[in-house]
């Protein structure tokens, strides 16, 4: 065979078998019995010209089976997130999935996912390999390649005239829609994170906070535990007003609730390099964070020990350069089961501290949280209150019930986690100012309009990946006008906050503080 005829075969195998969660969403938006039918064939012959022009722009004479072949591969994983989960691949996926580490990726595996391999990636592969393609010159293979391009792209052009009633609303009006187009807009993510990757001006590590000093101070020393929470959204939080009271421990704990707190992101690769970062949302670039110091840097300088534990995947970056320590195998978290708790990271935190009997102590907890799509591992027996739950990654083998089930089981193991900190500190209270600040790193998803887990696109994601639940409480030491924070913490507030509320915990300062985005500001 040709070339040219085994990537318009391919193209529109890809089409009909994986752009599933494509026509789902555009026939929402454009019903069928609405009169919309022909759009939305013409939407596919469109969309099957551009993937044809994009497969011939990759291929050649020597990459066209290896070209092909991957991303069949690759199509067919993505079809299984994208109409299971409804999950968008853009560039901060790209970041998550490079970012992910095997214990997480165990978790998203299923035996749906290796039917959609097997049917649409592996089979599919295994024809490609064994067809014969016909060689041709260079200047043959060429003017081949001219040739399609130029008949896929001028049938896209007419069939978009033809159709431009429907073709303004949809380029203008409704862009999301072309998140899900398989393989063409995962292929545009791939290479705008290499472009973002590896076309940027930064390098080395440029400082900041340089003058950073601790203020005198007629507190004690200062202990501070900042918990990094995962993947819990703020109306499922008990203390936010949730028909359940997952937060029944917390309740009885004189906390601070703020109830208008959003995320950087709405994936952990974002959200936790942004919130440790001086950059806030806006102005938060992946490659300029990394080659920026964040927060803990500014306080290590100033003088405070800083520690960072982590039973999640990583500190994304964040913790390079302090004391990090990884709890996420049974030679460190002495408290596993079918998989390492958060709470294992508070033994031992004792030890910590009596090593340094001089300075502020930072202890940074990076929980595993409420990760999905495996919500029932979260949690021990003793915390399914809410049955049945589901018992499956697949989450669309279970109702709505089984899933939310699990979820609020596992955020009331974080409740007593929590609980478990202030504790600690409290048994600390006597020597050290104490004090704690929980926040998630970003909300959930829970099958609402079909979305499940998170990372969607920020500018479109909904709420409840971007409202988190973010809880302040201090010991009896801490200097600080607990009511006056209370009313503040029914105001708007951000992950913006947090490098210049840390600063502001251990009274550092610098000329990069900003007294605004202090929480703590307002109790002075």
């Amino acid at each position: 065979m040709r070339s040219r005829t085994v990537i318009i075969a391919v193209s529109l195998f890809f089409i009909l078998f994986t752009n599933g969660a494509f026509f789902r969403h555009v026939t929402q938006v454009y019903p069928i019995h609405s009169g919309n039918f022909l759009f939305v064939i013409s939407l596919g012959i469109v969309l099957l010209c551009v993937t044809v022009i994009v497969l011939t722009l990759l291929s050649s004479r020597y990459t066209t089976k290896p070209v092909l072949i991957t991303m069949l591969i690759v199509t067919s994983m993505v079809a299984y997130f994208m109409d299971l989960y409804d999950v968008v691949i853009d560039s901060h996926m790209i970041q998550n999935l490079l970012e992910t580490n095997i214990k997480e990726s165990a978790d998203l595996l299923s035996f749906k996912q290796l039917l959609y391999f097997v049917f649409l990636g592996l089979i599919p592969s295994i024809i490609i390999y064994r067809l014969q393609i016909v060689p041709m010159r260079l200047k043959e293979s060429v003017i081949d390649k001219v040739k399609v391009i130029a008949i896929a792209l001028a049938t896209a052009l007419i069939i978009v005239f033809a159709f431009s009633k429907y073709y303004t609303s949809f380029f203008r009006e409704h862009k999301p829609l072309r998140y899900y187009a398989n393989p063409v807009y995962y292929l545009y993510s791939i290479g705008h994170y290499v472009q973002e990757t590896f076309s940027h001006p930064y390098s080395g590590l440029a400082v900041i906070g340089a003058d950073a000093k601790i203020l005198p101070s007629e507190q004690p020393r200062k202990l501070v535990v900042m918990v990094v929470g995962e993947a819990v959204r703020w109306d499922h939080f008990g203390l936010n007003g949730y028909e359940r009271d997952t937060t029944p421990q917390l309740r009885k704990e004189d906390v601070i609730n703020f109830t208008q707190f959003t995320s950087c992101g709405t994936e952990t690769a974002v959200s936790v390099p942004c919130m440790f970062s001086s950059f806030g949302r806006e102005g938060y670039e992946k490659e300029k964070a990394q080659h920026t110091e964040n927060v803990l840097d500014v306080l290590k300088r100033a003088g405070v020990n800083v520690l960072w534990r982590e039973n999640n995947s990583d500190s994304k970056g964040v913790a390079t350069r302090v004391a990090f320590e990884d709890y996420q195998k049974p030679s460190t978290n002495t408290m596993c089961d079918e998989e390492c708790r958060d709470e294992g990271m508070i033994v031992g935190l004792q030890e910590y501290i009596e090593a340094h009997p001089k300075g502020d102590i930072l202890i940074v907890l990076h929980q595993m949280g409420n990760h999905g799509p495996a919500y029932y591992k979260r949690y021990t027996k003793g915390y399914e209150k809410y049955t049945p739950v589901c018992k499956t990654n697949q989450l669309e083998q279970c109702s709505k019930e089984e899933i939310t089930n699990a979820y609020d089981n596992s955020i009331m193991y974080t409740d007593a986690f929590l609980t478990k900190v202030i504790a600690f500190l409290k048994n600390n209270d006597e020597k050290f100012a104490t004090g704690m600040f929980y926040v998630s790193d970003h909300g959930e998803s829970l099958g609402e309009n079909g979305l499940y887990l998170h990372g969607f696109p920020y500018n479109i994601a909904p709420e409840a990946q971007k409202h988190v639940p973010a809880v302040m409480w201090f010991g009896k030491q801490f200097k600080i006008d607990k009511a006056r924070m209370a009313t503040s913490a029914k105001e708007p507030q951000s992950q913006d906050s947090l490098f210049h509320t840390l600063l502001g915990y251990m009274e550092v300062n610098t000329s990069i503080y900003q007294p605004k985005l202090d929480l703590l500001h307002v109790g002075r």
